[in-house]
């Protein structure tokens, strides 16, 4: 099942925290996709899965969106 989270017209920090919880909330193996505005996502989402454990399974632009496809990680933070 695919969870989707749309954060637009959100700026920094705000993206990244509410991915993070929305990751929480998820089970091992689960996919959560992310719309987001802001261009610091583009930094600071993959960053935050780097520390977290989950994996960035693609990453595109249409246009001002920035889309995330994210699997949660079997070990991702709590």
């Amino acid at each position: 099942m695919t969870s989707r989270l749309d954060l637009r017209g959100l700026k920094c920090p705000l993206p990244v925290l509410h991915t993070r919880k929305a990751l929480r909330g998820l089970a091992p193996g689960a996919v959560l996709v992310v719309t987001c505005t802001d261009p610091m996502t583009a930094i600071d989402i993959p960053h935050l899965l780097h520390e977290s454990g989950d994996a960035l399974e693609a990453e595109e632009r249409q246009g001002d969106l920035l889309v995330f496809t994210i699997r949660r990680g079997a070990s991702g933070s709590p």
